[in-house]
């Protein structure tokens, strides 16, 4: 049979109007940490694994911020709490992109359907861990997202209260499983300006 003639099914169309969580969109680096079933523990930026400064055989300045070394600092911790698996966040804070007006760093997981800043032990809540804060859970409609913007531009972070630049907000849409960004700089809103822009 001719390949060309061969048959292929039309994919689902998915429903746009389903359940959605848009959370503050933090303005950092993009971190990860993954745990094996044993607590061994592998740390990444986005696009590569990273290790603790001064790792034989590692290139200076491979870290992200600092990153791996916090990891290994607070492992036994953030695996008691964290568990088996793999946990993306963003890096914030200090000296990293808007700085949110702290010199202390925090690591912000994105995984809200798991992990709920109140049940963040004390002693990793002050190392820094924490979760993106929720501003809406309910169904997706751009007019959700218009005031949810609009509200996080008349009232400040919702990360750092009393920070009056917010980047914008994340939409997770749980029947597509997938993110997207609004931003207030890049979306027409006219909103702040990144730390280094003009």
């Amino acid at each position: 049979m001719n390949d060309e003639l061969k048959f292929e099914e039309f994919a689902k169309i998915s429903r746009l109007k389903r359940d959605c969580t848009i959370t503050e969109k933090i303005d950092g680096t993009n971190a990860q940490l993954l745990f094996d079933a044993d607590g061994n523990m592998l740390t990444g930026s986005r696009k590569r694994e990273i290790f603790p400064e001064g790792t034989e055989g590692k290139p200076k300045g491979c870290d992200n911020y600092g990153f791996s070394r916090w990891a290994r600092d607070n492992r036994d911790e953030l695996f008691a709490f964290l568990g088996e698996g793999r946990h993306f966040g963003e890096l914030c804070g200090g000296s990293i992109q808007r700085g949110y007006g702290t010199t202390k760093r925090h690591f912000m997981l994105f995984n809200t359907s798991r992990f709920n800043s109140c049940d963040i032990p004390p002693s990793l809540i002050e190392a820094g861990l924490g979760v993106v804060p929720v501003l809406f859970l309910g169904v997706f409609t751009t007019d959700a997202v218009d005031a949810t913007m609009n509200a996080l531009q008349v009232n400040g972070s919702h990360f750092m209260p009393g920070f009056m630049n917010p980047e914008g907000v994340v939409i997770y849409h749980h029947a597509l499983r997938s993110y997207f960004k609004v931003t207030y700089e890049h979306d027409g809103t006219g909103k702040g300006t990144r730390k280094g822009d003009s």
